[in-house]
């Protein structure tokens, strides 16, 4: 990887991890929370939607925020945010305030996802810009890999609380890094006045741009997909499998895995193949080892081993398909950059914290439901990549 392409990755990497290692520094801890503050399975699944759905929302204010003043100071200000919230789940005595919490944290949080997405499109587009996209997803693939097993960490020597204040100390971290490495990419000429017509026309580009739309809720779903992984996997490996704490992180480690190295071929093959032939492709390959985990599932078939090496092979599949959808729904819309992806991120935390949302009911504890819901991903995400194949070649 040239030196181009690994600083920037390294710098906007180490800045985008911390939403994911507020999300996965604690999922092994899900269950001794749940117990320690006398609550239900759903209402810890509670904690992850609270924090998408502010994740969601939030990145309507960051994007357009962006365009407008730049690419730094909505970083520093969710920064500070996503401390505060960290603080107020580290003290919760209750799970509502520990769901006020997660919100905070989620509110922070968008911002360190939504604004290194414009300062890539600042600088690039097309393969290079996949790849770019790619190799950051490869320094936050840290955080499935070895934020479980810090959190598990942090539990047998102090408390789940101990999770949380080390995201307060990540949250520092991140101030020192924005600070002394990423310059400002967005030059003055390029900014745009943030007004409530400048937003609302803008977004009306982007809501009347089928492909737009299509590739949103394309990479959307397969998100989503990930996201009831997120809020289920623990009780299922720990509960259903019999996993300890350190065990479900191990096994949440090989499925992330399985997605980040795979990430690191979208660029290339996007090069030599076409970003949408291999979005098709990996779309296709999703469903089909999604759909057949579940129906394992619904034949009583299912083990610990088999579900691990499933979803490893599904999250492989999906690891091409959202790096290429994001980069490729941002490549038409450069003058708004902070505003499509801004509103493409939300509409994809939506529809994350929707499927959450619409399987708790079903949740039992079993890998049954959580598979049922993943392969009905599965199944949008391949409808979509032919609708957007599609509509690419009639433009074409």
């Amino acid at each position: 990887m040239s030196d181009r392409i690994l600083r920037p990755a390294l710098v906007l990497g180490l800045l985008s991890c911390i939403g994911p290692f507020a999300i996965d520094m604690y999922l092994p801890a899900m269950p001794e929370i749940g117990a320690d503050l006398g609550t239900t399975i759903q209402a810890m699944q509670g904690t992850i939607i609270a924090y998408f759905i502010a994740f969601g929302l939030a990145q309507l204010i960051y994007g357009p925020w962006a365009d407008r003043s730049g690419r730094k100071p909505p970083l520093y200000a969710g920064i500070v945010v996503f401390m505060l919230g960290s603080v107020a789940c580290t003290v919760a005595p209750t799970v509502e305030w520990l769901l006020v919490g997660r919100a905070i944290q989620g509110l922070g949080g968008a911002a360190l996802m939504v604004v290194p997405r414009a300062i890539i499109r600042d600088n690039y587009t097309g393969p290079q810009a996949t790849r770019l996209m790619a190799a950051v997803m490869m320094v936050i693939s840290v955080s499935p890999m070895l934020a479980p097993l810090v959190g598990s960490g942090l539990m047998a020597v102090f408390d789940w609380r101990a999770i949380f204040a080390a995201l307060v100390v990540a949250a520092c971290a991140s101030l020192a890094i924005l600070t002394l490495y990423q310059p400002e990419t967005l030059h003055e000429a390029d900014r745009q006045p943030f007004n409530l017509g400048a937003m609302r026309r803008g977004a009306a580009v982007l809501f009347t741009d089928p492909l737009f739309m299509g590739l949103t809720f394309l990479g959307g779903f397969g998100m989503a997909s990930f996201f009831v992984f997120i809020a289920s996997a623990s009780f299922v490996y720990t509960g259903a499998f019999g996993l300890s704490p350190t065990g479900f992180s191990i096994a949440f480690a090989v499925n992330a895995i399985g997605f980040f190295a795979s990430s690191q071929m979208a660029g290339p093959l996007g090069m030599r193949h076409g970003s949408a032939r291999v979005m098709a492709w990996a779309s296709a390959g999703f469903a089909v080892f999604t759909v057949a985990l579940f129906a394992l599932a619904l034949a009583g078939a299912m083990t610990l081993w088999l579900c691990v090496a499933g979803l490893f092979l599904a999250n492989a599949c999906l690891g091409l398909i959202i790096p290429t959808a994001m980069v490729m729904a941002l490549d038409e819309h450069g003058d708004i950059a902070g505003l499509a992806s801004s509103l493409g991120g939300t509409l994809q935390m939506l529809a994350g914290g929707a499927m959450i949302a619409a399987v708790g009911p079903f949740f039992d504890g079993s890998a049954t439901p959580m598979l049922g819901a993943i392969a009905l991903c599965g199944v949008l995400v391949l409808a979509l990549s032919r609708v957007v194949v599609s509509r690419q070649a009639a433009v074409a």
